[in-house]
């Protein structure tokens, strides 16, 4: 990992959704973790104070939806107690997000992604199975207002379902204080689509400065994940790229990923991971979970380079 140090924490609090995006979860049902199953607040709070003391300080909650699990605000509010932590966000589709910023931004929440992959009501509905845009519109509205920033709305482009949609998003941070990020389609995990939904962001760039015109680079101090940002002229806030199929960053990676029936994950790509949960369930010493802990942050040194992918994992169950 060249040295790189693993400061990283996405913790999946969920694999329930309310939506049935094409490329994660298409039936929007089957083969859930059960409630017993899933790490409680506490067992959360205590993993995420433990990796902190192994050097973690960013943690994000992911899902699933994570907003749909129940008193989320405590959990945020119990994580953002613990000093070392001192960058705490969220990756949500922004359904609830309206009714839930104050709150969480009052419980100590930093920042927001919202996963938004069309800008129309009709490709919105043919890529998650539902009419919320609207509803997803006034979270964006609602995460800027309380202070959520930056708030970054994330683009899964896929060719035949939503490229044409790309000039319209990136038009969002134009005019809104939002970064607009297009990410490559690519699923290690097994929710394989069609071949050729896959469009590399070279093109998507190409049909955003055809529409806006020239973008300039800009380097976001707080941005230390793969993304590569722009600004269109004259625009508020900026275009992102991350571009995970045609370029490699492995060696950059610094996050490991807790899904949330409690097992660690220290590199997406490997069906390598470490459960957890029945050492926390089974009275398992701080130490014990401290040496475990340390062991898997060592081990991210062997996914340098992309190992070798893996097909029976759902990306709603580990997070992203």
């Amino acid at each position: 990992m060249s040295g790189t140090a693993v400061n990283y924490l996405r913790v999946s609090v969920t694999d329930r959704c309310n939506l049935r995006c094409v490329y994660c979860n298409p039936l929007g049902k089957g083969g859930f973790v059960a409630d017993r199953e899933r790490l409680s607040f506490p067992e959360i709070r205590r993993l995420v104070r433990l990796c902190a003391k192994c050097g973690i300080t960013r943690v994000r909650l992911t899902g699933g939806e994570p907003l749909l699990r129940e008193n989320v605000i405590d959990l945020v509010r119990g994580l953002a107690e613990i000093s070392a932590i001192e960058d705490l966000s969220l990756t949500t589709n922004g359904i609830l997000l309206g009714q839930m910023a104050g709150e969480l931004k009052n419980a100590g929440l930093k920042r927001v992604n919202i996963s938004l992959d069309a800008a129309g009501d009709a490709c919105y509905r043919e890529m998650t199975g539902y009419d919320r845009l609207p509803r997803v519109m006034r979270g964006m509205n609602r995460a800027v207002e309380a202070g959520l920033n930056p708030v970054r709305l994330n683009c899964v482009v896929l060719r035949g379902m939503n490229l044409a949609e790309v000039p319209r998003l990136a038009e969002m941070s134009v005019r809104r204080p939002v970064s607009v990020r297009f990410i490559e389609y690519y699923c290690p995990t097994g929710s394989a689509g069609p071949g050729n939904w896959y469009v590399p962001n070279r093109e998507v760039r190409s049909l955003v400065e055809s529409y806006l015109g020239p973008l300039a680079p800009v380097v976001i101090a707080e941005a230390s994940g793969p993304a590569v940002y722009f600004r269109p002229t004259g625009a508020v806030g900026t275009v992102g790229f991350i571009s995970g199929r045609s370029s490699t960053f492995c060696h950059r990676c610094t996050r490991l990923r807790l899904t949330c029936d409690g097992k660690f994950h220290p590199c997406l790509h490997s069906a390598q991971c470490y459960d957890v949960k029945g050492l926390l369930r089974g009275g398992a010493a701080d130490d014990v979970l401290l040496n475990l802990i340390g062991r898997i942050i060592r081990s991210k040194a062997k996914y340098a380079t992309s190992a070798s992918l893996i097909h029976h994992l759902s990306m709603q169950r580990i997070g992203g």
